[in-house]
């Protein structure tokens, strides 16, 4: 690709550039950032259990049970959020936190109810919209022990009411609401390749699944993988999740959207996937991941079923939907969550006969980050990251033109770096590269919004803060707020933040020019032809 022309793309765009209710924010999630794991009432969540009983499964064999404590800290976290001008924060509610017990019956936990509706009355105050996610993969280990969570559809009811607990409690001043984090990441990592909990999986080294690392969360398939079917369980997983998406929404749409005049939502999350030659097998390949990851999320809560590729692939492996709950899952939405990284090149890569089949199996698809010699882009502080600007726009463009044409907000985008501990702070703070990125990003999506009319409304960048980072641990920084985990976890901002400020804040001085972005595009397509 052409980085020196990228590395122009957006350098002089300020929030001027984009439609003047635009919403701009960040984003963090309940686990990776709240801390206070016994504290106010709270239970235990899988990922406690997980992190605590079996450190092995994190990168630094650490865990989220002090996190940055953001649940101490969040007066203070506000004040960084004004500083910034953002106008909106995107939270998750710990679900242990609100229902101890997982259900109503076990009783509301009052302090916890004060806690989020501290921090939304702050945010409020400082003219910051929240915007709240209810579930980001933190549920209550009671659940789990129970009846296996989402492998259950015990699980579906009980989500249900904990949403209703959520709308009524704080749905008198939160007017966006997100079911779902990622259910892709969910089920991917819970029961593929076994790096989040319960941990199940294939134990395969098969290529198709050891490459398959196209996500913030993977550190690689977990050979200590155990218990499960990667042909089954990610189908039932994620087959429930939609469920209890819809549940909830139905929920919200009967009983309180109206009186409290919010809107409701789901964050999917995907890779964007580029042919990996001109081939037809390629293409097809490419369209099969997009469909497989993408797909899997946003056909069924748009035609109430799965994408056409997965039902002849997968075949009796994939749940059916009655009729009952494919109405209530069609149209389950006011707006989408997309959550994008980063790009892939995808190749065609046949089953081999005798093959015990699973979700990466059925995909026929290979992916990679490098091909003869040449990068996908820019790297970055994880292994999986590149800096694929142009993936973001081809992402928004497919969705507007295959789903109905949504209003979209980005809820997560964002890079990391390693945290590399011979670093001063001041060292450490400098962080052009992130800096670049959101560049490059914003860039893209104004073009989506002006030449392609994306219904794209806002965007939070990730993360507001460095913070735990799931199978990664502490070894990478997300944040643009530097947090010093060695000496009381105080915050700095880092060079993103100051420069995130001024976007915020400032005009543009000069637009960049749109033959930019339609030469690096000239370029991408000429480097391909060349490699043919």
């Amino acid at each position: 690709m052409a980085t020196k022309q990228i590395s122009n793309v957006g350098s002089q765009l300020s929030r001027h550039d984009f439609p003047p209710d635009f919403v701009w924010g960040g984003a963090t999630s309940a686990y990776q950032v709240e801390g206070g794991y016994t504290q106010g009432g709270r239970t235990l969540s899988n990922w406690d259990v997980w992190s605590l009983q079996r450190p092995g499964k994190v990168a630094d064999g650490n865990n989220g049970t002090v996190a940055i404590d953001h649940y101490g800290q969040f007066k203070e976290d506000v004040v960084l959020m004004k500083k910034l001008g953002i106008e909106a924060y995107r939270f998750s509610i710990a679900w242990s936190r609100i229902l101890p017990g997982g259900r109503l019956s076990g009783g509301v936990n009052r302090e916890g109810v004060k806690f989020y509706s501290d921090l939304i009355d702050l945010l409020l105050s400082q003219g910051i919209q929240p915007y709240v996610t209810i579930f980001h993969f933190d549920i209550p280990n009671t659940l789990e022990v129970e009846y296996g969570g989402f492998l259950s559809s015990k699980i579906v009811p009980d989500f249900a009411e904990y949403a209703e607990v959520c709308f009524f409690e704080f749905g008198d001043r939160v007017k966006h609401w997100i079911t779902i984090n990622e259910s892709w990441t969910y089920t991917n990592l819970g029961y593929i390749t076994g790096t989040f909990p319960p941990g199940h999986g294939s134990t395969s080294t098969h290529p198709l699944e050891s490459n398959a690392l196209g996500h913030r969360c993977v550190r690689n398939v977990d050979p200590t993988c155990h218990g499960g079917d990667a042909g089954t369980e990610p189908y039932i997983v994620a087959h429930h999740l939609h469920l209890a998406h819809a549940a909830a929404v139905d929920v919200y749409r009967r009983n309180f959207q109206e009186v409290q005049g919010g809107k409701i939502g789901i964050t999917n999350m995907t890779t964007w996937y580029e042919p990996y030659s001109d081939s037809p097998e390629d293409i097809a390949a490419a369209s099969r991941a997009v469909d497989f990851m993408w797909g899997w999320f946003m056909a069924p809560i748009n035609t109430g079923d799965y994408p056409v590729t997965m039902r002849e692939r997968v075949g009796a492996r994939l749940p059916k939907f009655t009729p009952e709950q494919a109405k209530l899952v069609k149209g389950s939405y006011d707006f989408i969550g997309m959550n994008y990284y980063t790009t892939n090149w995808a190749k065609y890569r046949p089953t081999l006969p005798g093959t015990k089949p699973t979700y990466t199996t059925d995909q026929e698809a290979e992916f990679f980050t490098e091909r003869r010699g040449e990068l996908i882009g820019e790297p970055s502080g994880s292994t999986w990251l590149f800096v694929v600007p142009y993936g973001i726009h081809k992402l928004l463009v497919h969705t507007k033109n295959t789903y109905n044409d949504p209003v979209i907000y980005i809820t997560e985008n964002g890079i990391s770096e390693k945290n590399d501990k011979s670093l001063s702070i001041a060292q450490a703070r400098k962080d052009d590269q992130r800096v670049r990125y959101y560049q490059q990003h914003f860039a893209y999506m104004k073009k989506a919004i002006e030449e392609d009319r994306v219904k794209l409304e806002g965007y939070f960048l990730w993360s507001l803060f460095d913070n735990y980072e799931w199978a990664e641990g502490y070894t990478v920084r997300f944040g643009i707020y530097y947090v010093d985990y060695v000496n009381g976890l105080v915050r700095y901002p880092k060079t993103s933040a100051i420069w995130y400020m001024n976007f915020l804040n400032k005009k543009a001085i000069t637009r960049p020019k749109q033959r930019q972005i339609e030469e690096i595009e000239e370029d991408k397509t000429a480097k391909r032809k060349r490699n043919r």
